[in-house]
């Protein structure tokens, strides 16, 4: 037996002498070993990725180990030119068994799919368990995520943040809006400038150094100073067109105060061509002529896209790309200040893909057009937001697609007191939005709307006029976005007359809910 001890090391020396004399070292790393990450692009929804395997060192590698995570919500759909075993959010990627060693001075690459897009970096990367920087130093790990971003000032043309440090060791950190850096600080504080007067935006942070980037922060939203009038008119009663005897807008105007209006419906045309109830076209028609008139007389309006009925833009583009294009149109042809996405029956609001499709474009939409309000419109339950709701406040806040209005409509459940259903809805939708994007109560109530029914709802709900000033109050102590109804066609006195298109159903004055709604 010791004869045996004595010549196994014996063995194994002569077995190192004999790979060390081939100029292949073992698979451990050192200095000149390098591992880059590329985005090679980024569609919204995914992003391809490469990692460059540089071995800069003398001697032949025999086998490579690549292993990094990526920040949460974030997975890998399809590698190739590596073997590659996944864990959650680790990755571990192997040279090919094709290709078993990389020789001195040579590089590989491998590549990779991932999901969702808008993919900042990989993180806590790591060649054959050492640093992926090549300095064969200990690996650091990616920084922790910063926190507890807030704004701490404004000017009309620039936003001042502060943030909470992040933990482990960090270089800086990133200010984005949406995928882009508007700021590299080593600071916690930053603050961004040349913004537009009375402009939205959106940011988060994120820390760095020479390992990686951490996730992302909660978003944090500030307007710059100087606004006159809400982007989108805050008090916005729905007119339309397609029926109900629609009253002329300027008649309104005059008698209740009321400047604003959101116009209803968008749909699809045919394909993913906007029109107005699909059939009338965006120019030289009844629809174009009321936005003049509304304008002449020193107001404007808000066009809404979908509806419960009708043949939705929403499906029929195939993209986000499309959508956002089809919306553009609508966009350019009124030189429009906001728009509304009214998604709430089950083609839209309750299909996955397209909802999801409608957060993208509309992210696309905020993009390219600085300044413009983005509203959506969507049902609610007595408590708040329901499964889909929900998931379209958490998908809005995982694409940061800077959407500044959520907007609930409280009715339609069934209810007995139109006021505190309308409070506890909104009140849900409030703890809803702080959870998702970590805003304060003040910071959330500034980004909700309330669209409601008044007079009887299709479910004979009532809100009358009293019930519609105090909700109006309410909204207005909080500093809501919006307040709508649905619609200035119904608001016209009818009592016992049920719920039909042209008046609300009950004893009130002609356009008296407009007239509250303009006090908002």
């Amino acid at each position: 037996m010791s004869t045996i001890r004595r010549r196994f090391p014996v063995l194994l020396v002569a077995i190192a002498t004999m790979i060390l004399g081939l100029g292949v070292v073992p698979a451990t790393a050192a200095p000149g070993l390098t591992a880059t990450f590329t985005k090679v692009s980024d569609w919204g929804t995914g992003f391809e990725g490469k990692v460059t395997v540089q071995n800069a060192s003398s001697s032949a590698l025999n086998g490579w180990t690549i292993e990094f995570d990526l920040p949460a919500g974030y997975s890998v759909t399809t590698s190739w030119d590596a073997q590659r075993t996944s864990s959650g959010q680790h990755h571990t990627f192997r040279n090919p068994t094709w290709a078993p060693t990389l020789a001195a001075g040579a590089s590989t690459t491998f590549g990779f799919n991932g999901s969702p897009g808008n993919f900042a970096g990989i993180q806590n990367c790591r060649f054959n368990g050492d640093s992926c920087d090549g300095d064969g130093n200990p690996d650091p790990g990616a920084p922790g995520t910063p926190g507890s971003p807030h704004v701490t000032g404004s000017t009309s043309s620039s936003i001042s943040l502060a943030w909470n440090a992040s933990s482990g060791t960090v270089t800086g950190y990133r200010v984005y809006e949406g995928s882009t850096v508007r700021a590299t600080v080593t600071g916690t504080g930053a603050t961004i400038g040349s913004l537009g007067t009375c402009t939205t935006h959106s940011y988060t942070v994120a820390a760095y150094n020479g390992v990686g980037e951490s996730a992302r922060s909660a978003a944090v939203t500030g307007t710059t100073t100087g606004c006159t009038q809400p982007a989108g008119g805050r008090g916005a009663p729905y007119l339309y067109l397609g029926w109900g005897n629609p009253p002329a807008p300027q008649t309104v105007m005059s008698a209740t105060g009321v400047r604003w209006f959101t116009m209803a419906f968008v749909l699809s045309g045919g394909g993913c061509t906007p029109a107005w109830d699909s059939t009338r076209p965006l120019q030289g028609g009844v629809d174009a002529q009321t936005i003049a008139s509304i304008r002449s007389a020193g107001g404007d309006i808000v066009p809404s896209f979908g509806g419960w009925s009708g043949n939705k833009l929403g499906p029929n583009c195939s993209t986000p790309q499309a959508l956002a294009g089809a919306y553009q149109q609508v966009i350019d042809a009124y030189n429009l200040k906001a728009i509304d996405i009214d998604i709430e029956n089950s083609d839209e609001f309750e299909n996955e893909v397209v909802q999801e499709r409608i957060v993208n474009a509309l992210k696309i939409v905020e993009q390219n057009n600085p300044g413009i309000q983005t509203i959506v419109t969507f049902g609610t339950t007595t408590s708040g937001p329901n499964y889909f709701g929900n998931r379209l406040i958490e998908r809005a806040a995982a694409l940061q697609a800077n959407i500044d209005v959520f907007t609930i409509m409280p009715f339609d459940f069934g209810g007995s007191n139109m006021y505190n259903d309308t409070v506890n809805a909104s009140e849900g939708l409030k703890n809803k939005l702080k959870a998702t994007f970590g805003w304060s109560d003040a910071q959330a109530y500034q980004h909700m709307g309330i669209s409601g029914m008044n007079g009887l709802s299709d479910q004979q709900e009532l809100t009358s006029v009293a019930t519609w000033t105090q909700i109006r109050d309410w909204a207005k102590a909080r500093g809501l976005a919006r307040l709508a109804f649905w619609s200035v066609n119904r608001d016209r006195g009818c009592p016992g007359g049920g719920v039909v298109s042209n008046c609300s159903g009950i004893a009130q004055p002609d356009w008296e809910f407009s007239r509250i709604t303009a006090g908002f």
